[in-house]
């Protein structure tokens, strides 16, 4: 082992918090994982081929401009530099991010203090959707080393012109073991009862993605997150991905719905129509649980939170208590995201 490798892994350490779950015997690593909803991250420069950025452009109806977006940026990355720093000092080590309308919002993100000194690198592909957003991964490349991306694209049989989200594959090594993560932003409630089906395609595309990482290597972990447009207990999340309400009900070679828990206890992620909705989830593959083993050399799944601190949510008003977003309407407000982020945490025993 070189010196410069030492150095890495030593720092890596140091990033991941030492914690002692309850479980856990000895000294244990602690890994998060999050994911945030960025609420229409665009910049103000008009793209001839995308009509979808048309509203956020100095023309628009939203007034967009360069000073707007510098601080819609600034307000996102003072969010995501304080998240998982409970148990892990040197934040998330890797961030599933949707609503970003270009390689560019990703790259000046990350640029962006307070959240550039985390160092944090990228992996975006530009999708096809019909507003022009993407979904993006952002990860610490201390803590978490990328192999390999994907973007899988939605095309559905009966509705080939139908345009929305890639499903973004990125594959990599958290902790020594192999982790996949997919990164997703499922079509929209627009259209009521008839877009159902469109978010069913997509956990079933999903779905295919977690297996297909699976079968190629049964040692690899999956995590599939994003904002699905729907609820864990919805028929995309529940039948069609068939992700677990419970660890204690997730079969064999199956997947647990770690956000699932914190919904039955009435936490969300973002208020749609006036009700509490937690679309923001993170699914994770069996071979993430524990089992009522204590057996912690390898890395396990602990706990799950919904980020919501006070700063985030909306002070007063009709809308008290809701996650403080961009705009009322078209009035800019210097808010955050109309979605609080969900973060996954992850143990493995230090040796």
């Amino acid at each position: 082992m070189t010196m410069q490798t030492l150095k890495h892994l030593l720092l890596g350490l140091l990033l991941c918090c030492v914690a002692v779950p309850a479980a856990a015997q000895g000294r244990v690593g602690v890994y998060a994982v999050a994911f945030y909803n960025l609420e229409n991250l665009f910049d103000a420069e008009d793209d001839p081929s995308n009509t979808g950025d048309d509203e956020f452009l100095p023309s628009g109806p939203y007034q967009w401009t360069e000073q707007k977006y510098r601080q819609k940026l600034h307000n996102i990355a003072t969010v995501i530099s304080q998240l998982a720093r409970e148990h892990c000092p040197g934040g998330p080590a890797v961030i599933g991010i949707s609503e970003v309308e270009n390689e560019r919002v990703v790259r000046d993100l990350v640029a962006t203090e307070p959240m550039a000194s985390m160092g944090l690198k990228y992996v975006h592909h530009s999708g096809p959707d019909r507003r022009g957003i993407d979904v993006a991964l952002l990860y610490n490349p201390r803590l978490f080393t990328v192999t390999d991306t994907v973007a899988y694209r939605y095309v559905k049989p009966d509705q080939p012109d139908y345009r929305t989200r890639d499903q973004l594959l990125v594959s990599g090594r958290l902790a020594g073991e192999p982790v996949s993560i997919i990164v997703g932003h499922w079509p929209s409630r627009y259209g009521g009862a008839k877009s159902a089906p469109l978010r069913d395609f997509a956990a079933q595309l999903a779905r295919h993605i977690a297996d297909s990482v699976r079968q190629a290597d049964p040692a690899a972990k999956v995590i599939a997150m994003g904002d699905f447009n729907d609820d864990p207990s919805d028929n995309s999340c529940a039948v069609v991905f068939e992700a677990a309400r419970s660890q204690k009900t997730t079969p064999q070679g199956g997947y647990f719905n770690a956000t699932w828990p914190l919904f039955d206890r009435g936490v969300g992620s973002l208020c749609y129509q006036d009700k509490w909705c937690l679309y923001d989830q993170q699914i994770i593959s069996d071979n993430f649980l524990t089992r009522g083993s204590k057996d912690y050399g390898q890395l396990r799944y602990w706990k799950t939170e919904v980020f919501n601190r006070p700063f985030m949510t909306t002070p007063a008003g009709k809308r008290k208590g809701y996650p403080f977003r961009t705009f009322d309407g078209t009035t800019f407000q210097n808010g955050y995201s109309d979605h609080f982020p969900t973060i996954t945490y992850y143990v493995k025993r230090i040796d």
